[in-house]
């Protein structure tokens, strides 16, 4: 080989190597430049929902949408920019999509059943609730699943089709809610007085509403005694507050009165 071939052929490879590094800068460039430019439009978006009053439950769920969307979009530009035909790469993603869609069939399940959960609107962020088997409160409804803070304050992501297909419980619909206990009396006790006590004694309790009522009656009669059902109410944000303090009297009204 002459050292004019040599010549040739480093030239040809430093040419090579400048054009696809060049192309390398040039898709990182528009990588980094393109993920800004979707995380300004993300907080355009949001911002103007949030201006709009709209649901933060559906101004996640467009975010998700958006930038799901957004990213695709960048990827299939930056293809072109190395000179693979768009129309062939739609191609192939849509054959890929088909593929994937059958094999993933819950997958696409979960992104159905959550656009149910946006429009049927059982529950919304911040709504403490029981779902697909799990209770707290929702943080958030994303494209394939949601998730939910358990009292105990784990995160837990659960399914939305297996939310959906599952009895859904939603505690914060309401302005209040019941707090349900039992009591056993001793046969020795004055069932009455007892009663009237508690009703006392657990409406006034801090956060136990007047209306309605605390409820305070026999639930059933036991060779032991009799079972009271107590039934404070109370609104949600103060339903474990309720729930230890009316143990706590019924606990002082056995020891101290009715023993």
């Amino acid at each position: 080989m002459s050292t004019i071939d040599l010549v040739k052929i480093q030239d040809l490879i430093i040419h090579t190597a400048t054009d696809v590094g060049i192309k390398v800068l040039g898709a990182i460039a528009l990588w980094v430049i393109g993920r800004w430019l979707i995380g300004i439009v993300q907080r355009m978006v949001r911002g103007g929902l949030e201006r709009q009053h709209i649901d933060p439950t559906v101004v996640r769920y467009v975010g998700s949408i958006v930038s799901v969307t957004l990213n695709i979009l960048l990827v299939v530009g930056i293809l072109g920019y190395f000179g693979i035909q768009t129309t062939t790469f739609a191609a192939l993603f849509a054959t890929a999509g088909i593929a994937i869609g059958a094999a993933w069939a819950g997958l696409l399940s979960n992104f159905a059943a959550g656009v149910f959960l946006i429009v049927l609107r059982p529950f919304k962020v911040g709504d403490f609730v029981v779902a697909g088997g799990v209770n707290g409160t929702v943080k958030e409804i994303g494209l394939f699943s949601s998730t939910i803070s358990t009292p105990d304050n784990v995160s837990t992501m659960v399914g939305n089709s297996k939310i959906l297909g599952d009895t859904i419980q939603n505690f914060s619909n309401t302005s209040y809610r019941r707090v349900d206990l039992k009591c056993l009396l001793p046969n020795t006790a004055n069932h009455d007085a007892a009663i009237a006590l508690l009703k006392q004694r657990i409406g006034a309790l801090p956060n136990v509403l007047a209306t309605p009522a605390v409820e305070v009656s026999i639930l059933e009669v036991t060779p032991a005694g009799p079972v009271l059902a107590v039934r404070p109410y109370c609104s949600n944000e103060h339903y474990w507050q309720v729930y230890f303090d009316t143990n706590a009297v019924l606990n002082n009204v056995l020891v101290s009165n009715l023993a």
